[in-house]
C-alpha cells in the first residue's frame, strides 16, 4: 500500500513544483524581483557588508571609548546592548569589552593619529554599501574624486545614529508606541539619504523613496525578531565559546540585517518600474516596443498597402515620434533631457558634481 501511495505523492510534488515555477510568469513583479535578487547576488553582498561592518565598527567604537565623553559612551553601549539583547553574564562581558581603554596611558598611546587612521580604514563599510547600491541600480562605479568625501561623511552620520539608537527605540522615554514609528522614520530617512549620497546624486530622490521605505520596514522587523531571538542565542554562545560567542552571534545577526537591507534596496529598484508606483512618483514608463516585422504571407492576393497610423513605427521613414517606443530617443522614464540611452530612470547626464 505504501508503494502505491508513492506515485501519487510524487505526482503531487511535481505538480506543486511546476506551479511554483510558473509563479514568476503569472506574476511579473515576482519574476522581476527574483531576477533582481539573483543578479545582485544577495547573500554575497550581505556577507561582505556584515564583515565590513564588524571590522569597521569595532575599531571605531574603540576610538569612541577612548576619547568620547561618558554620555556618548553610555549611548553606544546601551544601543548595542539593546540591539543584541544582552542579559546576565553576557551583558557584563560585553560591557567590560566596550569600556576598555579609559586610562590616560591608553588614550595617549592611541593618539589622535590613531583615531584618524581608524576612521579612514572604517570607510571600507561605506565603499561596500556604495557597491551594493550601484549594483542594485545598475550603475558604473563612480570616480574616487567624487565619492571619497562621501564615504567619511556617511560613516560619521552612521556612528551618530548608532549613539542615539537606544533613545529613539525607547521613544525618548515615552515607550514603544512612539519609539517604533521614530525608529522607522529614522531608518527610512537614513537609507534614503545613504542611496543618494553614495550614488553621487545620479538617481533622483523620488526614485530612491520606495527602497528607503522598505529599508525602514526591514530594519524594524529584524530588530523586533532580534529582541526575541538574540538574548537566548547570545547567552548560549557565551556559555559555550566564552567572549568569542558574542562575535559569532553578532556576525550572524549582521548578515541577516544586511540581507534584509540589500533585498529592500533591490526590491525598491524593481518597484519603480511598476506602473502604479511610477505614477505616484511622477515617472513615465517607456511604451512597449512595437513589432515591426512584416506579417507572413498567407497566399492572399496582394492589394494596396494601407497607410500606417501617424506616430507608429510603421509610418513613412520610420523615424517619427514614438518610433523607438521610448521617450527622449531611448532614455528611460524620469531621465532629464540629454541623458544617455540605457541610464537608469531619474539619472542625471554625466557625473554629478563632487
Amino acid at each position: 500500500m505504501a508503494g502505491s501511495q508513492q506515485p501519487g505523492m510524487r505526482a503531487r510534488a511535481a505538480e506543486k513544483a511546476r506551479s511554483l515555477k510558473a509563479v514568476p510568469d503569472q506574476v511579473p513583479l515576482v519574476g522581476r524581483a527574483l531576477r533582481q535578487v539573483v543578479r545582485v547576488n544577495l547573500l554575497d553582498c550581505a556577507t561582505r557588508l556584515a564583515a565590513q561592518a564588524f571590522l569597521s565598527a569595532l575599531p571605531a567604537l574603540m576610538a569612541l571609548a577612548v576619547f568620547a565623553p561618558a554620555s556618548i559612551k553610555d549611548g553606544v553601549v546601551s544601543s548595542l546592548r539593546e540591539q543584541l539583547g544582552l542579559k546576565g553574564a553576557a551583558q557584563q562581558q560585553v560591557a567590560q569589552f566596550l569600556n576598555t581603554g579609559h586610562d590616560d596611558e591608553v588614550s595617549q598611546s592611541f593618539g589622535a593619529v590613531g583615531v584618524i587612521i581608524t576612521l579612514l580604514s572604517a570607510t571600507a563599510l561605506s565603499r561596500a554599501v556604495q557597491r551594493v547600491c550601484e549594483r542594485c541600480w545598475e550603475l558604473p562605479k563612480a570616480s574616487h574624486r567624487i565619492t571619497a568625501w562621501r564615504w567619511l561623511t556617511w560613516l560619521l552620520v552612521w556612528l551618530v545614529v548608532l549613539v542615539f539608537q537606544h533613545s529613539l527605540h525607547s521613544g525618548f522615554g515615552a515607550g514603544l508606541w512612539l519609539g517604533i514609528p521614530l525608529t522607522f522614520l529614522m531608518d527610512a530617512a537614513l537609507w534614503w539619504w545613504t542611496q543618494y549620497l553614495l550614488l553621487a546624486g545620479r538617481i533622483a530622490w523620488r526614485l530612491l523613496l520606495p527602497g528607503a521605505l522598505l529599508c525602514g520596514v526591514a530594519v524594524v522587523g529584524v530588530n523586533a525578531a532580534a529582541a526575541v531571538y538574540l538574548p537566548h542565542a547570545v547567552t548560549q554562545s557565551v556559555s559555550r565559546f566564552g567572549p568569542y560567542g558574542v562575535v559569532f552571534t553578532l556576525l550572524s545577526w549582521l548578515i541577516v540585517m544586511f540581507s534584509a537591507v540589500t533585498f529592500a534596496i533591490a526590491l525598491g529598484r524593481v518597484l519603480t518600474q511598476e506602473p502604479g508606483v511610477a505614477a505616484l512618483l511622477g515617472v513615465e514608463l517607456p511604451e512597449p516596443p512595437v513589432d515591426t516585422a512584416a506579417p507572413a504571407s498567407t497566399g492572399a492576393p496582394e492589394g494596396p498597402e494601407a497607410p500606417a497610423p501617424p506616430g507608429t513605427a510603421g509610418a513613412a521613414g520610420g523615424g517619427g515620434p514614438g518610433s523607438s517606443g521610448e521617450p527622449n530617443g531611448g532614455s528611460p522614464p524620469g531621465s532629464p533631457p540629454g541623458s544617455p540611452p540605457g541610464s537608469p530612470p531619474g539619472s542625471a547626464a554625466g557625473p554629478a558634481p563632487g
